[in-house]
């Protein structure tokens, strides 16, 4: 797979992050690089909001619906695909830019 497929790949999942990131070690560049950061950082915020969002409407059940916001990480993945199709090194929004420079075990 060439890179610009493998940096497509690595949004599909955390299996995806990994097959991309073993079969571009060693032919990666700076789009691979730089998409692997946007999408492991990606899924670390996934997780920690899914944690906090869950925690929160299991003490208070009345706001239960801020589970409708899960959706805005959704729309992030999508954007971070986005910009990997189109090859270009743009941050996801609100996250993105803490993940640039972070990650230095990727590159």
């Amino acid at each position: 797979m060439n890179t610009k497929t493998l940096s497509i790949v690595c949004y599909v999942s955390l299996i995806g992050w990994a097959i991309a990131y073993y079969s571009g070690k060693d032919k990666a560049d700076q789009l691979l690089r730089y998409h692997l950061r946007q999408s492991l950082g990606l899924a670390i915020v996934s997780v920690i909001f899914s944690i906090v969002l869950n925690t929160i409407s299991a003490v208070v059940p009345a706001l239960s619906f801020l589970g409708v916001l899960g959706l805005a990480i959704t729309i992030f993945w999508v954007l971070g695909i986005i910009n990997a199709v189109n090859g270009v090194q743009k941050p996801v929004p609100v996250f993105g830019k803490m993940f640039e420079n972070k990650f230095s075990f990727i590159g």
